[in-house]
């Protein structure tokens, strides 16, 4: 049982509720405002006294409810280099999370190539560099300060050439309210088309379980920009505050497709619901 049911059952250990102090609860979890009343309304519309296991019974309910279904296992495209485009905002966790999804595919017997596109920052493309050597992924990188989307095309026309089965490229970290950084990445969008019209093949948002409903925002603006597939979400660490995974389900209907729980490559594995209900949560 993870974090955020372990707090629950601490504060819920008496016979007579304090709605208001669940329903904080509920929400300090990330699970938002509306998924939180409708938990607590449910619970109120139980005739018997409640206990602990109620409320952690109807909150599983409903977040189960929520949860899309397990997405199918990432699968090369047939004729062609699938490209995964990683996404976010400074500081989620990004760089890390393309060298770590791209450890995933090799581990599973893919030929996986990288490529370098947030050329605003050298330490970016050096970090990513460090990642490739570590687990013996080739990386495309363009110069400091080039456009992004001349080293996705570059990188995407490599891998084509060299029968890649994935091409993960690492975009800059945007403030998702910035118009013009938004319009950046459309522009990737349509670079990547030049190559394979169906391309990019996934769009996945890497969001930090710790930041709570702000992640939310993030997905909603991220998506008007490119159609986003899936989240890959950071420091999942059984801390509690993963209910942003069920918030974003409910409010845009995203699955999660990863999790990252640690600092080393294999700290990251595809997204389980079941898992996440019963253990992580």
């Amino acid at each position: 049982m993870g974090g955020f049911f372990k707090k629950l059952i601490s504060k819920f250990t008496k016979d007579k509720i304090d709605w208001d102090e669940l329903e904080e609860t509920l929400i300090s979890g990330d699970l938002g405002v509306r998924l939180s009343m409708e938990i607590i309304d449910d619970l109120q519309e139980k005739k018997k006294s409640i206990n602990p296991d109620d409320i952690i019974n109807v909150c599983q309910d409903h977040i189960s409810q929520i949860l899309p279904p397990d997405s199918p296992l990432l699968a090369p495209q047939n004729d062609s280099t699938k490209v995964i485009l990683v996404v976010g905002v400074n500081g989620t966790g990004k760089t890390t999370s393309s060298a770590k999804l791209a450890n995933h595919l090799k581990q599973n017997g893919s030929n996986v190539m990288l490529a370098a596109a947030d050329t605003f920052r050298a330490a970016a493309i050096e970090q990513l560099e460090v990642w490739g050597d570590r687990i013996s992924v080739p990386v495309i990188k363009g110069d400091y300060q080039s456009d992004p989307s001349s080293v996705c095309y570059d990188a995407h026309s490599r891998a084509i050439a060299s029968e890649a089965d994935y091409l993960i490229c690492d975009t800059a970290g945007r403030l998702h309210t910035r118009h013009n950084l938004m319009e950046e990445l459309k522009k990737i969008c349509r670079t990547l088309k030049k190559n394979d019209e169906s391309a990019p093949h996934e769009v996945f948002l890497v969001v930090d379980a710790t930041t709570g409903s702000n992640a939310l925002a993030q997905a909603k603006e991220f998506n008007k920009a490119t159609d986003l597939t899936g989240l890959i979400v950071t420091k999942m660490d059984g801390s509690g505050k993963g209910g942003i995974v069920a918030s974003i389900a409910n409010e845009l209907s995203i699955p999660t497709r990863f999790i990252g729980m640690g600092e080393e490559a294999i700290d990251f594995k595809p997204f389980s619901a079941k898992e996440f209900v019963t253990e992580i949560l």
